[in-house]
């Protein structure tokens, strides 16, 4: 097979372009442009042979789809999904270009680098040294660059896998975010896969007041002024703390005090210990034990005389495993106390938390994979905090991972400092690793 050095070139040359075509996904339906992505991982793929099919419910928005067919109709499949889309930036908080994919000092610098265009390249580039190589699978191999992922995925993978299942359908998906990794006290590394993630409960709340010219504020129904309010409350408020088998695992694992290890796995303890962390560990942590909930866009206002009459709150709640929209609407209301008969509360988005099972095909070839980088290496079931387009495939039965393979380079805490933050960039190691990784894992799930 292949060694990860074959793969360094040619995924940092399509991480680049993919960076320079600049697909920001704001979540309007004109942004994006996912097509500019689109074509360029065609012409990749078609390049080693393979028909690519396309995708676009949304103009602008293509999805592609390639396919190396398995001998065996009944054998188990694999997809392999990177999402096509970035996040915006602020050009002030970066260093150098974040749309110029520049390669400096062994790392591709630009937005997509980490969330998740590494991937997505590397997954093609492995793609294509497949079929290129005459890779004669048992079960179906599927590449499937999607669109939309960072706006929720409607136009995405949700309506490929409503409409177009028979194109991306398969037993197992392998897609973001996972394949850091940190070694323990005793020495052992752990690979994170992560298995699971938060459910999205995404809440408008409309506060009303009374107009007024703003000269005279005395006594007024200012619905700022109340929506500043609500958003006090709901900074302040604290969900209650859920440990699962996956936390007290990873807590285990951590080179940290054994008291505060203690107090990192009890409710009464894990505010304070919070506090004793990296403020980067600080927001995993509390991320990955809490429903979460953080109000992040205000809307309202006509003109600075005039006081206004309605403020809308879009507020980011994500559900642990096991908590519900009804319980984020629990929250919510015990969180507004007294305001909560002075709003409208409306939902944006929602889907329930996911989880895949371990002990099965994909989860034995991962670790088995793992050990060519790192001999001896465990895995590390893992909560994603944030969502993905895995839970399209979960929620139609299939087993979905988020997982890679990366650099002792990226850590969990340089890795969430880059998601969707300034400088973003990965280092060549990681892309070439990634990519001997999904060669390998095709060989073992589907060859």
């Amino acid at each position: 097979m292949p060694g990860a050095e074959e793969f360094v070139g040619p995924s940092t040359e399509l991480l680049q372009s993919l960076i320079r075509n600049e697909c920001v996904n704001d979540g309007t339906p004109e942004s994006g442009y996912e097509t500019r992505n689109a074509d360029l991982l065609q012409i990749v793929l078609e390049g080693a042979g393979l028909d690519v099919a396309r995708f676009e419910n949304q103009p602008g928005r293509a999805s592609i789809v390639a396919r190396i067919e398995g001998s065996d109709p009944d054998a188990p499949s694999l997809c392999m999904m990177g999402h096509t889309d970035v996040v915006p930036v602020n050009l002030d908080g970066w260093s150098h270009d974040p749309f110029a994919g520049d390669l400096i000092d062994g790392e591709v610098w630009g937005r997509g680098a980490i969330d998740m265009l590494n991937v997505t390249a590397s997954m093609a580039v492995a793609f294509r040294r497949l079929a290129a190589d005459g890779f004669k699978p048992r079960g179906d191999l599927i590449y499937f660059g999607v669109a939309d992922e960072e706006a929720g995925g409607d136009w995405g993978a949700k309506f490929m896998v409503d409409e177009h299942w028979d194109a991306v359908g398969a037993d197992y998906v392998v897609t973001e975010l996972g394949g850091w990794s940190s070694v323990d006290s005793q020495g052992t590394r752990h690979v994170n896969v992560n298995v699971a993630e938060k459910g999205i409960a995404w809440t408008r709340i409309r506060v009303r007041g009374t107009p007024a010219h703003g000269s005279m504020p005395y006594g007024s129904d200012n619905a700022l002024v109340t929506a500043a309010e609500v958003v006090r409350r709901l900074a302040n408020y604290r969900t209650p703390a859920n440990f699962d088998d996956m936390w007290t695992a990873q807590v285990a694992q951590m080179q940290i005090d054994e008291d505060l290890k203690a107090a990192l796995t009890d409710p009464a303890r894990i505010w304070d210990a919070f506090s004793s962390l990296p403020q980067a560990a600080a927001r995993i942590a509390h991320a990955c034990t809490h429903t979460t909930i953080s109000p992040n866009v205000a809307h309202g206002g006509q003109k600075t005389n005039t006081i206004p009459d309605i403020i809308d709150l879009d507020v980011d709640i994500r559900l642990v495993p096991g908590e519900t929209h009804a319980t984020a609407d629990h929250y919510l209301s015990e969180a507004l106390g007294d305001l909560a008969d002075r709003v409208e509360i409306s939902s944006l988005q929602q889907s329930p938390p996911t989880t895949s099972p371990t002990g099965n095909a994909l989860w034995s070839a991962i670790a088995k994979r793992a050990q060519v980088a790192y001999p001896g290496a465990e895995l590390q079931p893992g909560l994603l905090v944030g969502g993905t387009d895995a839970r399209f495939f979960r929620e139609k039965g299939s087993i979905a991972y988020g997982t890679a393979l990366f650099s002792p380079n990226v850590t969990l805490e340089s890795f969430g400092q880059r998601f969707h933050g300034n400088d973003e960039r990965i280092d060549i190691e990681s892309l070439g690793l990634s990519g001997e990784f999904w060669y390998g894992l095709a060989h073992e799930m589907v060859g």
